[in-house]
């Protein structure tokens, strides 16, 4: 087994120019391989800086992070992510969407492997019939849907998703969720999820890491998701530990936790849901 981390993220900070405090310091957590890690935190505690650095989309001011053992300079194809907007081409189709990713990972691909390839993550998340649609022809569950299949069919090992379902409809949300169970459960990538939904991180997350209130915000706490896998949207309510587990996150938003923990490098670590155990610290 390997229990190196994929993801490490060393002492970051972010210090805007013009800011006396940063939006956050000192934040020190690792993410293991096929691991399916959610971020909780209000707004204004950096979710979305600190997901753009992972994608190398942005520096940090301090700390760094490591990735397969070396220091992340800046993007790179091993990274994809999904955005909250599906932030599509309008002039292209979906199949040529997906396709002009699958070049910039393979520029020597024949036009038949692109399409073939391509066709693939078409029919993953269910959109084959509408390859020849563009943008405008969509709605926003299947945008958000040519999304995944362009950020999957590059291959990549990490998977960053920056609240990807928060825009969209109840009914919606929950198909598209349910989609991800299922390529999680397929592909064993690494992937790392801002999400404000208690029950979508409940569903998806291994872990949970729960961020103080801003600035300074840093990381209050990681909770091991205890619920056991194979989860569904329609059976998640009835799992044992579910009502401990929701109602210690739905806790932790609504005190709007803010203040230093005592040690930032190792955040208190709870396992909570079928099997809980007391709070222990974070091995690193």
């Amino acid at each position: 087994m390997n229990t190196r981390p994929h993801i490490a993220l060393q002492g970051l900070r972010k210090l805007y120019p013009g800011n006396a405090r940063p939006t956050f310091d000192e934040i020190w957590f690792d993410i293991m391989p096929g691991e399916f890690v959610c971020l909780i935190g209000h707004s204004g505690c950096g979710k979305t800086t600190l997901l753009n650095i992972l994608a190398g989309l942005e520096q940090a001011s301090g700390g760094t992070v490591i990735v397969e053992g070396r220091e992340l300079t800046g993007p790179g194809l091993d990274r994809a992510v999904i955005f909250q907007s599906h932030a599509l081409l309008p002039w292209m189709s979906v199949r040529e969407n997906i396709a002009f990713a699958i070049r910039s990972r393979w520029p020597g691909w024949s036009r038949a492997e692109v399409e073939a390839h391509g066709q693939r993550y078409i029919d993953l998340v269910h959109l084959s019939g509408a390859e020849r649609k563009k943008p405008a022809q969509l709605s926003g569950g299947m945008k958000q849907r040519v999304g995944i299949a362009r950020a999957l069919a590059i291959q990549p090992r990490i998977l960053l998703m920056d609240e990807p379902f928060s825009a969209l409809d109840a009914l919606t949300r929950g198909a598209l969720q349910d989609e991800v169970v299922a390529i999680s459960a397929t592909t064993r990538q690494t992937t790392f999820m801002i999400t404000h939904d208690v029950d979508e991180a409940m569903l998806l997350a291994d872990r949970i890491v729960l961020m103080t209130s801003g600035p300074d915000a840093r990381v209050a706490e990681i909770v091991e998701n205890g619920l056991p896998r194979g989860r569904t949207r329609q059976e998640l309510h009835r799992l044992p530990g579910y009502a401990a587990l929701r109602n210690h996150l739905l806790d932790f938003l609504v005190e709007r936790p803010a203040g230093r923990p005592a040690d930032p490098r190792h955040p208190p670590l709870r396992r909570i849901g079928a099997a809980e155990h007391p709070a222990t610290a974070n091995p690193r």
